[in-house]
């Protein structure tokens, strides 16, 4: 397997954070170790619509070579409020963070329909924070993706004239992390041009095709105005709002990888992948169910999960 590109980068104010300096218990591999977890949120545009947030997960203070950790001191400095974000201390004063890093998903299962559900939502995962004097004067250029992706499928959904939502395609398919593990995604393209070229690539479970893309994140709150018109007096005027997030595919690369080579990626690898998914989310759900019994006080049950039987180079089904 090729090294995969798996990139985000983003630019602009620090518009709040929910960052937060824990220690670890007892039980925990390195007990007593602090560390930073939670999130910052940046506004990548000048009029601080478009809010990109970034998660930290475990970040403590020394690398695992033993040496200083700058994202840690940067995100102390966040919390120590060294660095003024826009929500706290105004937009004039708020300081200004380029960030590079990767596309992850925050997975957990849910059971509020009754039954077992797997959330899945892509975010921007750890990375190097750094603190800087002047933004990229384009903002179309500060919150940026760039991925390899196996695609399996694209679909079209078509415009929705009462909520103002034009055509678009929804290109599904899977990327990898720096463990190159596999993430099952969805992109979306608006470019009708990209729409043809995605739609004529004929990509399917028994056909993938493996390609790079980049586009930009956006993370908006649209608010929608209905006016009910009055025989008399004022108009009612009603407000709905409603947050847009979306990784929009505005490039792709002229010549796909070739598929299925010792190069590239091999059919081989990516069947692996998809069953190391596959423990990946036995456990995940177990542990899910094992926390929900152990808050009834029941006693907890283990399952053991053996891969699916895949047919390699005749389907990718994810």
């Amino acid at each position: 397997m090729k090294k995969m590109f798996n990139a985000t980068h983003i630019e602009g104010l620090l518009y709040q954070h929910s960052l937060v300096l824990k220690t670890t218990g007892k039980d925990s591999k390195n007990p007593g170790t602090e560390y930073i977890s939670g999130n910052i949120e940046i506004a990548t545009d000048n009029a601080m619509t478009n809010i990109i947030p970034v998660h930290f997960t475990y970040v403590t203070a020394v690398t695992s070579k033993g040496k200083s950790n700058d994202t840690f001191n940067t995100l102390k400095n966040i919390i120590d409020k060294v660095y003024k974000s826009c929500m706290e201390h105004g937009a004039d004063v708020a300081s200004k963070f380029s960030i590079d890093s990767a596309i992850g998903l925050n997975e957990f299962y849910s059971n509020r329909s009754g039954k077992d559900e797997l959330i899945s939502v892509k975010r921007n995962e750890g990375g190097f924070v750094h603190a800087v004097a002047e933004l990229n004067p384009d903002e179309t250029k500060r919150n940026r993706f760039d991925v390899d992706i196996v695609i399996t499928n694209v679909r079209t959904i078509e415009p929705d004239e009462e909520n103002k939502t034009e055509e678009k395609a929804i290109v599904k398919g899977c990327i990898f992390n720096f463990r190159k593990d596999m993430m099952p995604v969805e992109f979306t393209v608006t470019n009708p041009a990209g729409i043809d070229y995605f739609m004529g690539l004929g990509a399917s479970s028994k056909s993938p095709v493996f390609t790079r893309i980049k586009g930009e994140q956006i993370s908006k709150s649209i608010v929608r105005k209905v006016v009910e018109e009055s025989a008399f007096g004022n108009p009612d005027v009603k407000e709905f709002k409603n947050t847009k997030k979306d990784f929009v595919i505005d490039w792709t690369s002229n010549y796909p990888y070739e598929w299925d080579s010792d190069d590239t990626l091999t059919a081989d690898e990516l069947t692996k992948a998809i069953n190391n998914r596959e423990l990946y989310l036995a456990e995940l759900k177990q542990n899910a169910e094992n926390y929900r019994n152990s808050k009834d006080n029941a006693f907890t049950t283990t399952t053991t999960v053996t891969p699916s039987e895949s047919n390699s180079k005749n389907e990718f089904d994810f």
